[in-house]
């Protein structure tokens, strides 16, 4: 209970500046695809009608944004098309160390019975301890709640929350992590290639501002 009440906390403490999609529904532009080996978009991404993505899954990898983002509310679905498997919302995408084709970033896991999972990849940290072991690969801070995410073949929504290095999870509607002190605070957002495939759908962020304080000098009289 009290980490759905500071998650609400969160939401509510922030106002949004301004709505983009980060997929127009016709194409990829504005998105790179780094994978090892190397292949291009057209290879293993097709943009489908209505506005879905299918990925997939191989080889692996990531699809990333062209921008940055640092302080924002992301909105996304996802669904297995096939045998359901392991992937990932990865934030903050930097230049920098990478762990195998992993970039540095903070990846929200969507692996199939994990989804809500916080991964730091390649050096990324975050304020709490890990719930995995030392010497665990990967290294994680489980989600917090039971298990919240739907049947294979159905859509799960993750809705992501950053703002000033910390960072909210929710996957369908149940808050399942929230990390404070994130290292990157910034960068590009992405999903990963892991081997299983994939559709994304509704892949919209919005860019938040502090909120007006109303004991300040701008509140109506």
């Amino acid at each position: 209970m009290r980490a759905n009440v500071i998650g609400m906390v969160l939401l509510l403490s922030v106002q949004s500046t301004s709505a983009a999609p980060l997929f127009n529904g016709r194409n990829l532009d504005n998105w790179t695809l780094e994978t090892t080996p190397a292949a291009s978009i057209e290879q293993v991404v097709r943009v489908l009608p209505e506005g879905v993505i299918a990925v997939a899954g191989q080889p692996s990898g990531f699809l990333a944004t062209t921008n940055s983002y640092a302080n924002y509310r992301l909105h996304v679905a996802w669904r297995w098309t096939g045998k359901p498997g392991n992937a990932g919302v990865l934030l903050h995408i930097s230049d920098g160390a990478k762990d195998r084709v992993w970039p540095l970033s903070l990846q929200v896991q969507t692996k199939h019975g994990r989804a809500g999972d916080l991964l730091p990849m390649a050096g990324a940290a975050f304020s709490e301890p890990l719930t995995s072991a030392p010497d665990a690969v990967p290294r994680t801070k489980d989600k917090m709640a039971a298990d919240s995410e739907r049947p294979a073949g159905q859509w799960n929504v993750a809705d992501i929350v950053a703002r000033d290095g910390t960072v909210e999870v929710s996957i369908n509607g149940v808050l399942q992590n929230r990390v404070t002190g994130v290292q990157p605070a910034a960068g590009r957002i992405g999903f990963q290639l892991e081997g299983a495939p994939y559709e994304l759908r509704d892949v919209d962020v919005v860019e938040l501002v502090a909120p007006v304080d109303p004991t300040g000098p701008h509140r109506a009289r």
